[in-house]
């Protein structure tokens, strides 16, 4: 351990603790004394001056009522420029008396005696005529760079205010005198101090001898030595401290060995394990971790020791260390990316003592990577079950409502809905078996069994059942062409695709939006467009909206039942039959799908 230098040492801080203390309370002292002192100064000053406004105060009023109508009778102006001379004393700078309009009527200062018969512009002044109350300040004259004090007191006649009585007084001395004192306080603070550090110098010596004796032991022990021992240099507390930290140095040794013999069973133990096991302290710093879980997390053993455990799990923006130890439930870690998939389950267990006290925490970690995929897989599967069959269901019901309520009776009607009936439920099953089926598609293995197909009908055929069976007011628009337009193509499967599409585009489309249906005929292929009026799609997400259960608004759709899987369903159609599939969209005013499938007018021939 590196030698502790002696601005750093605790004899240092012994000693500048002393000095500290000493000089804070010389401080509180002088700065409590000056300031009373300062204070009584000041109040005795101006209380000296005060004494001796109101016999100026009454000589102003009996020149102002005396009767001036003789001859012999002198100017009022005469008068209280007398009365001011004899006020004057070495503390007045000067005196003025204003009357209850702000006109100066004289003042005691020889030099100013141009200002008689002035409005004074001063808002002392005028807030001691207005209220009748007496007003002080103390400022700082710039040309002297002394302080001064300014008094202005009212002049009452009979309850009312006749005038007010200006005063400046030099109060500078007062604080001079301060001055001095203040100067005596800090060369006796400064001696204070002197020979205050050279006693707590020779003081802490004699504190921290032995104390440095235990610090170089402690230095040892850390090191594994325990067979040093430190030296006792009295019976005083200092002395007990130094024959208990001998006691437990013994204590120690003992103690070491035995950990040590149980740390090599433990790390045996945890190296075999299939688990990741991770351990922390009280405060949540890692103190253990084994290969497994180190491997899981794909981290280093040596840069993990002593980092929190929720920066170590990912977790440190959901959960802190407080939260881990009241948690009764498993965490599920997701650490997949893109190239691979990595779910980990952990379960935690505070480590206590008897005594209640928590000394840390175990956290098992368990790779339940395939047993959460094929949850996934399972959930996702069920979700999709539900979602392809709404359709079709809503359909039967809407017929069958409609024979409940008398249709069956009508010869026409009734057959035809029953028949309606009847397709769907035998389309139900093909698309359960279709849902069934999509893992083959990855496997390329899907197969469609494609007839010739006049387009325009079966497209109107199914754009009738959705407008039959809407349920919100949204207009169907067609732009479809007149003639006969003959495809191959796996009818069902297609039933199916453009199902999701209209599904979508009313699930998107506002009140009173409309849905427009365009079929284009190019050389080799007609372009099939379905366009709504709803929300639309960023464009950042439009590539990806036919990924597999990829959801632009997960909250939005949700909420309207759909499952991500609809426009990967009819990608895969699409694909199948030879077409392409893509969207179109601006944010706000609406979606266009788009998807073409092979065209050959030559085979109208056949047909025709």
């Amino acid at each position: 351990m590196r030698k502790v230098g002696f601005f750093r040492s605790i004899q240092m801080k012994f000693v500048l603790i002393y000095v500290l203390l000493i000089l804070i309370a010389i401080q509180v002292i002088g700065v409590y004394f000056v300031g009373k002192l300062e204070e009584q100064w000041i109040e005795n000053f101006q209380n000296g001056i005060k004494g001796r406004i109101p016999l100026l105060e009454y000589n102003i009023k009996e020149e102002l009522n005396k009767d001036r109508t003789g001859e012999d009778v002198p100017p009022l102006e005469e008068e209280i420029r007398r009365l001011l001379f004899d006020f004057t004393a070495p503390d007045i700078s000067e005196v003025r008396i204003i009357n209850n309009r702000s006109v100066v009527m004289g003042t005691s200062e020889p030099d100013n005696q141009g200002i008689v018969g002035q409005k004074t512009p001063d808002i002392m002044v005028k807030r001691t005529i207005e209220n009748g109350e007496d007003l002080d300040k103390i400022q700082f004259d710039k040309k002297s760079e002394g302080r001064f004090w300014v008094l202005t007191s009212p002049i009452t006649n009979n309850g009312e205010v006749v005038g007010a009585i200006f005063l400046v007084a030099k109060i500078e001395t007062v604080f001079e005198q301060l001055d001095e004192i203040n100067n005596i306080f800090i060369t006796g603070t400064l001696i204070a101090m002197l020979v205050t550090a050279l006693l707590g110098i020779l003081l802490a010596r004699m504190i921290t001898r032995p104390i440095s004796d235990m610090k170089k032991q402690a230095s040892a022990m850390a090191k594994g030595n325990f067979s040093r021992k430190v030296r006792v240099y009295g019976k005083d507390e200092i002395g007990q401290l130094a024959q208990s930290f001998n006691h437990l140095t013994k204590r120690l040794q003992e103690a070491h060995v035995t950990t040590e013999g149980e740390r090599r069973k433990l790390s045996s133990v945890l190296s075999f394990m299939t688990d990741g096991v991770i351990a922390t302290d009280r405060k949540g710093r890692t103190i253990l971790i084994n290969e497994r879980a180190a491997e899981m997390l794909n981290v280093s053993r040596e840069t993990v020791l002593s980092q929190p455990i929720t920066n170590i799990l990912e977790l440190q923006e959901d959960y802190s260390f407080e939260d881990l130890l009241a948690e009764q439930e498993s965490i599920i870690l997701d650490y997949s990316t893109k190239e691979s998939h990595l779910i980990l389950r952990a379960n935690t267990s505070v480590i206590q003592r008897e005594t209640g006290f928590i000394n840390g925490l175990i956290v098992v970690l368990h790779d339940v990577t395939e047993q959460e995929k094929l949850d996934r897989e399972r959930r996702e599967f069920v979700s999709n079950v539900s979602h392809e069959l709404r359709t079709p269901l809503t359909t039967m019901r809407s017929y069958l409502e409609a024979l409940s309520e008398g249709a069956i009776k009508d010869e026409q009607l009734g057959p035809r809905f029953l028949g309606v009936a009847q397709n769907e439920t035998e389309r139900m099953i093909r698309l359960v078996n279709d849902l069934l089926d999509l893992s083959k598609m990855d496997s390329r293995n899907y197969t469609i069994t494609p007839g010739w197909v006049n387009f325009v009908p079966f497209l109107n055929q199914i754009i009738d059942r959705f407008e039959m069976t809407k349920e919100r007011n949204v207009h169907f628009r067609r732009l479809l062409p007149k003639e006969a337009v003959f495809v191959e193509l796996d009818e069902d499967k297609l039933t199916q695709v453009i199902d999701n599409i209209i599904s979508n585009a009313l699930k998107y489309s506002p009140e009173g939006g409309t849905v427009t249906f365009r079929v284009k005929l190019l050389d080799d292929h007609i372009e099939v467009s379905i366009s709504d009026q709803g929300i639309g799609i960023p464009k950042e997400n439009i590539e990806k909206v036919f990924e597999r259960f990829y959801r632009v608004d997960r909250a939005r759709t949700r909420q309207l039942g759909g499952t991500g899987l609809g426009l990967a369903i009819a990608k895969e159609i699409i694909g199948v039959h030879g077409g392409d599939i893509w969207a179109k969209s601006q944010e706000g005013k609406g979606t266009t799908i788009i998807f073409t499938l092979p065209y050959n007018p030559g085979q109208e021939d056949d047909w025709l």
